[in-house]
């Protein structure tokens, strides 16, 4: 597996929801929990070895000594994240897009220096206290990675884009249902509860017609921007 460049969070480490998603393919559930042990790296080979043939676990690495992620089976026991209607989550992304800063500008599913159709550019607002909400219309049907890319930077967006950043550490995810082209989606963060340097949210996204395609539950971590070259 080699993680492109384009599909980077912060500027020298792929997307936590873009390599939890690769991972979670090669485990044998409809719901999957991925722990990322370290900065995905960018443009490198790297290797996914499975538990065993009935694929409940796989792990990814840089080498034979750094392990980056592991993925095992999960479950999602809370209710999903209740969409708002799509012309609230219009609404939500202009304030989004009035944020004076962006912890990571060039991260493929949030960031804003990305050229529409290289990254998703997803402009997760506020709409309530806690809660963001962001419009998003694929452009083609998504793969699943790129619905976990999508369930992923408005968790942590939830808590606001003030200092310190926070990068993805934990996600359990379940894809339910992939948006067709062209179809007028919203997805949704919500911050739950604050541990330190933890923090835990959830995010769900959900079709036109008001389907819930997927959702997540998330642990973030605070970091020092550095280390991230950021």
């Amino acid at each position: 597996m080699i993680i492109d460049r384009r599909f980077r969070g912060p500027a020298g480490s792929g997307n936590g929801g873009y390599v939890a998603g690769l991972l979670a393919g090669h485990v044998a559930s409809d719901t999957v929990t991925v722990t990322l042990r370290r900065p995905p790296p960018l443009d490198t080979e790297l290797h996914v070895a499975t538990d065993d043939d009935r694929g409940i676990g796989a792990r990814l690495w840089d080498g034979e000594e750094r392990l980056v992620a592991e993925a095992l089976a999960g479950a999602i026991v809370v209710p999903a994240v209740p969409p708002v209607p799509y012309e609230e989550a219009l609404e939500a992304a202009e304030k989004y897009r009035a944020a004076e800063r962006h912890p990571f500008p060039g991260c493929f599913v949030c960031g804003p220096e990305r050229e529409p159709g290289d990254g998703l550019r997803l402009e997760p607002g506020p709409v309530a206290e806690g809660t963001v909400a962001a419009p998003w219309v694929p452009a083609e049907p998504p793969e699943p990675e790129i619905m976990w890319s999508v369930l992923d930077c408005p968790g942590g967006l939830s808590y606001g884009q003030d200092d310190p950043p926070v990068v993805l550490g934990t996600m359990t995810a379940q894809v339910t249902e992939l948006p067709e082209a062209g179809e007028r989606c919203v997805v949704m963060g919500l911050a739950r509860t604050r541990e330190g340097r933890r923090l835990h949210a959830a995010t769900a996204a959900y079709g036109a017609d008001g389907r819930l395609l997927g959702r997540a539950e998330q642990i973030w971590i605070e970091v020092d921007p550095a280390r991230f070259g950021s």
